[in-house]
Order: structure tokens, then C-alpha cells, then sequence
């Protein structure tokens, strides 16, 4: 196991460690040399880091995506730590766990998905239940889907993070359609489960959270209503109404035309599931943003341009702050006797008094 992680570094601490690199810029200093941007990062989180000297000898040596042993300083930047990167080397993939550096659902992956076969197979349609165990039976498809992250970096941005989103989303549809008894919650749990399959081939994983070609190209949503195509072939019978209202599920529900969707949700099923989904996907993010936001001290996070705001850290702003100590009462002034009178002194000090209070 790798020491120390993300997570554990401390400010003005001298720091050797190894990290997986995430980001990699080479900028230049106001006097034209150049200085590595980078974000280092292991399954505990990130950081953004600077190398500002002896630059040109290593920044051909390693690229985004490698691992890298560095030795620096970790400063307070802004109010946010930021390592100082002193000396850094590539390292070879067997000189590492891969493990260390890919954050991973805290549940079992093995777990997960005995519960969503367990959900599918739930299913009262018939046609619904042959399409997802058709989907769910295929090989390449599992494996991925066991492994897939929901998203880059928005919501369940980490290993089994896409079927810990679609086990939370089957959870809350099935909580809503018993609310709502007009909701057909076999057509909800089939959305649940497909509206982001396509991200198993949209997203790269082996290494960092990346676009493929293939996710570049076409996106989720289209890659998704293929793969539903491609099953459908094999199900005798699958009436065409069903296929188009499932289908529209999938393409509707990111909600609106801006944020990706060709189509707005159409009928109940389609915009209540649009409306869980960007539900589970935002507490999503706010947990994961608080837990991981590292500035000294602030009641808030850092600005979260997904959620376009910053985020009250609640139990840290409501804990009870240590009383101040009273400061100690300063002694009273020392009062000074005048001289007694009589003495030469003081004849000579009432004189001066009274000469000054003439003038």
C-alpha cells in the first residue's frame, strides 16, 4: 500500500510519494522559461501542483495518465493546499498497485450486482424483462458495467460509481411509482437501469476517467438507444410502442434540449425520471464535494461549476466553536502620591503648576 495518499498530506511538510498524473500543462513564467501545471491525484482525491524549476529536463519524460514518484512541499495557495513539485520521475506500471490511485465505490462490486439482477428480475413485463437480462447476460457488457464510472468527474466519478448511481435511482423509483399509482414502475426500472448504459463504452477507466473516440463521437445517450437496438433484434415480438417510449426515456433524460437530450420528456415516467436522476446525480456531488474539499477552515467549498455554487460544509459550520478565553483584567493604574507639602520638592513643583496654568 502506497504512503502517503492525497488525503493525508499536510502544508509545509516535505512530501515523497506517488501519484497517478491526471492533467499535464507545460506553461511559461512571465520570463518565457517553462513550468509544469499538473493534477496529481490517487483514490483519495487530487491536487493541483506547480513545478516551477528544472523543468526542461523532465517534462518529455512522463504524460497524462502515468505514474509518477515526486518529492516537494505542499504550500497554502489561495487558501487551498497546492504541492510544490521539487524532483519527479515516471514510474513503471509494475512498480505500482493500480489500486492505490483509482478511487473505487466503497461497496462490493460482486455485491451490486447480485442486488440489480435481483431488481431486474422483479420485472413483471415480460418484454421489459427480456431486454434487460438480455443486456445484463451479456459478458462484455457486465464486465464493464461492473467496473464503469457515471460520469468523468461530475457525480459517482470513480470505479462501480455508475452501478452504485443505477441501484440508488432503482431505489428511488420504486419509492415513487408506489406514490404515484399512475407511474408503470416496470417502464421506470427499465430507464433506471438503461438511460446510462452507453457510458460503459463512452468513458475510458483502464487508467484515468477519460472520453473514448467512440464517447466523443456519439455521446451516451446515442451509443445506449444502439445498444438497446441491438437487443431488441433478439427478442421476438417487442412491440415497437414500448421500444418508442423506452427509447425516449433514454434520450430525454437529461430534461432539456441544452443539456443534451434531443427530445424534453413526454409523458410522466420519462420527466419523473429525468428528475431523479438529476436528483441522485447532484446529492451525488455535494457529498463527494464536501468530503473532499481541502480549504482551511471555510464554512463553504469551492465554487462547483456542475452545480454552479459553492457548498455549505453544514456539520462543520454547525459544531459548536471552542470558547475564546477570557483575556486576564489588566492591573489598575498606580496612582502617584504627590510630594507632601512643606518639602522643598514639592514648593518647587507647585510653583511650575501654577505658572503653567497662567499661561
Amino acid at each position: 500500500m502506497k504512503s502517503p495518499y492525497i488525503a493525508e498530506l499536510e502544508v509545509n511538510k516535505p512530501i515523497t510519494a506517488s501519484f497517478l498524473v491526471q492533467s499535464k500543462e507545460v506553461r511559461e513564467k512571465k520570463s518565457g522559461e517553462p513550468y509544469l501545471s499538473l493534477i496529481l491525484g490517487d483514490k483519495s482525491g487530487k491536487m493541483d501542483s506547480k513545478m516551477w524549476d528544472n523543468v526542461v529536463e523532465v517534462m518529455d519524460t512522463f504524460d497524462r495518465d502515468d505514474f509518477v514518484k515526486v518529492k516537494g512541499l505542499v504550500q497554502l495557495h489561495l487558501n487551498r493546499p497546492q504541492f510544490i513539485i521539487h524532483k519527479i520521475r515516471a514510474l513503471a506500471d509494475n512498480e505500482v498497485d493500480f489500486a492505490d490511485f483509482f478511487p473505487a465505490s466503497l461497496r462490493n462490486p460482486d455485491e451490486m450486482w447480485t442486488e440489480l439482477r435481483a431488481i431486474v428480475n422483479s420485472v413483471r413485463n415480460p418484454h421489459l424483462l427480456a431486454l434487460l437480462n438480455a443486456i445484463l447476460d451479456d459478458p462484455e457488457i457486465a464486465r464493464r458495467f461492473r467496473m464503469a464510472p457515471a460520469a468523468k468527474s461530475i457525480h459517482h466519478a470513480f470505479l462501480g460509481g455508475l452501478l452504485e448511481h443505477v441501484l440508488s435511482l432503482c431505489s428511488l423509483c420504486t419509492k415513487t411509482s408506489s406514490h404515484y399509482p399512475f407511474i408503470d414502475p416496470d417502464l421506470m426500472i427499465a430507464g433506471a437501469v438503461l438511460h446510462d448504459i452507453g457510458k460503459i463504452y463512452e468513458l475510458s477507466y483502464d487508467r484515468g476517467f477519460n472520453y473514448t473516440t467512440e464517447g466523443q463521437l456519439l455521446g451516451h445517450i446515442m451509443i445506449a438507444v444502439r445498444m438497446i437496438g441491438d437487443k431488441i433484434h433478439g427478442i421476438p415480438g417487442f412491440p415497437v410502442p414500448l421500444r418508442n417510449v423506452l427509447e425516449h426515456m433514454v434520450i430525454s433524460h437529461h430534461g432539456r434540449l441544452e443539456f443534451g437530450s434531443p427530445k424534453l420528456p413526454q409523458f410522466p415516467e420519462a420527466i419523473l425520471l429525468h428528475y431523479l436522476d438529476d436528483m441522485d446525480s447532484k446529492m451525488e456531488s455535494m457529498r463527494a464535494l464536501i468530503e473532499s474539499d481541502r480549504q482551511s477552515g471555510a464554512d463553504f467549498t469551492t465554487y462547483n461549476p456542475a452545480l454552479e455554487r459553492t457548498i455549505l460544509k453544514k456539520e462543520q459550520y454547525l459544531e459548536p466553536k471552542p470558547a475564546i478565553a477570557p483575556q486576564p483584567a489588566l492591573p489598575p493604574p498606580q496612582t502617584v502620591q504627590p510630594p507632601k507639602p512643606g518639602s522643598p520638592f514639592g514648593e518647587k513643583l507647585q510653583l511650575a503648576l501654577v505658572s503653567d496654568e497662567d499661561h
